[in-house]
């Protein structure tokens, strides 16, 4: 079977929020290939291959980390219009592993451009050249440790045979559980939408659970359309949807040298060419989009390491979405908030802090704070509705919702944040032994 088993069947177990998967079905121009490089000690998919026969369009957001994995060095170093394939590993990050890792990478793209052309002569009455500019990579794992080419070098071939041309949920499941590392849950969701008329999907799976605040974006995302859109269109509506989606969770405050989300569009849909990012056709499809990225962002925060609570914090009327952003954070990256929800303590005390350490201007005297539709501070004081054990009954919620009015403005941000617990601590403490 080769999927990541003991992860699945612990993410059916769970008592979790986001445990129900979509039906992720056929996409045209998209094929999937997953199989076990043994980069684990154990027998699992850890090697996923996205092959796009007749290529795609695509578009990436990367890291904005000062350290970055040699993947991305070589995926931005990679100038064509369209890609024909994108290779997934897991275990191994591929940073810090200087001139070895980069090369590396090229041998084993030089391998694969051999091997697809092969596959494109054979299945193709027009075959393509396939070019190592052609491929991108994405890697997950362990820093600092040697890439492993040759295991990665020796899977190339049963890759290219095991592709399939029609896709159904278990190879996407696959697909999904083969890039997981500390995850639990395999993540992936879908949307249907028009483009002038036209029916159009949008596919995505996801990848994280631990080194998680963006910084751009976060952990390992990959999306899929059968529109047809320019690689500058899916730039803009990348970047825009990066913002509240991606840009708006955190688990542990740290960014990954990895972080890559790419959108791929095969254009097999055939409907008006989009000329214009602005164009009212596409709205319905950036509105779908927009929830692919929201999902998939949240279920990697409900996947945290150790997590037992979804946090949502919503701050309102503020100055400008900046402010709001930065109190969001805030309180979502505080451990003493973090633990106290662990806790199911109602210590509110502990958001107060987080508010005001901020660096953001409050009215103290309008300020509102509420767990849920509970009211704890009105007008900068302890509301006299407040009830503690009504308040401490809420606490044990798997899902709770902080709500924070600055009342300086009309500027709002959501947050989506877990709770620190000491699973994290054990995850953590014993990641590479």
């Amino acid at each position: 079977m080769g999927i990541n088993l003991p992860n699945f069947l612990l993410s059916k177990s769970k008592n979790t929020r986001m445990l129900e998967y979509q039906d992720l079905d056929h996409i045209d121009g998209v094929s999937i290939s997953s199989v076990c490089a043994n980069l684990y000690n154990d027998t699992r998919d850890d090697l996923v291959m996205f092959y796009f026969r007749d290529g795609a369009n695509y578009a990436s957001v990367y890291t904005q980390s000062k350290i970055v994995s040699e993947n991305i060095k070589w995926n931005l170093n990679q100038n064509s219009k369209k890609k024909y394939s994108l290779l997934v590993n897991a275990r191994n990050a591929n940073c810090f592993t200087g001139r070895q890792g980069y090369k590396s990478l090229e041998k084993i793209a030089d391998q694969i451009s051999q091997e697809l052309t092969m596959k494109q002569k054979k299945d193709e009455d027009n075959p393509r050249i396939i070019r190592q500019k052609d491929i991108l990579f994405g890697c997950t794992g362990t820093i600092g440790e040697t890439f492993p080419e040759d295991k990665i070098k020796n899977k190339i071939s049963d890759l290219v045979k095991n592709v399939r041309y029609t896709q159904n949920k278990y190879l996407w499941m696959k697909a999904a559980l083969g890039i997981m590392t500390t995850d639990t849950q395999p993540k992936m969701s879908m949307e249907n939408c028009k483009i002038a008329g036209a029916s159009v999907k949008i596919f995505g799976i996801a990848k994280g659970s631990g080194m998680i605040q963006p910084n751009m974006a976060t952990t390992l995302a990959y999306i899929f359309t059968d529109a047809d859109i320019s690689n500058e269109i899916l730039k803009k509506l990348l970047k825009k949807n990066i913002l509240k989606t991606f840009n708006a969770i955190s688990c542990d405050s740290d960014t990954s040298t990895n972080d890559m989300v790419s959108i791929f569009s095969t254009s097999k849909v055939k409907h008006p060419r989009i000329k214009n990012y602005n164009d009212k056709r596409i709205r319905d499809f950036e509105e779908a989009l927009n929830k692919v990225l929201l999902n998939l962002a949240k279920r990697v925060v409900a996947d945290g390491e150790g997590a037992s609570k979804f946090i949502t914090i919503n701050v309102e009327n503020c100055k400008n979405e900046d402010d709001a952003k930065k109190i969001g954070f805030s309180v979502a990256n505080s451990p003493l908030v973090k633990t106290a929800i662990a806790g199911e303590d109602p210590n509110w005390g502990r958001i107060v802090m987080a508010i005001g350490k901020s660096n953001v201007l409050i009215n103290l005297e309008k300020l509102s704070v509420k767990f849920g539709e509970l009211s704890i501070i009105n007008n900068g004081k302890l509301s006299l509705n407040y009830n503690e054990s009504e308040v401490a009954n809420y606490m044990k919620n798997d899902n709770i919702d902080i709500n924070i009015n600055i009342f300086k403005g009309s500027k709002r941000f959501t947050t989506y944040t877990m709770d620190l617990t000491k699973k994290y601590i054990e995850i953590n403490s014993d990641y590479r032994s």
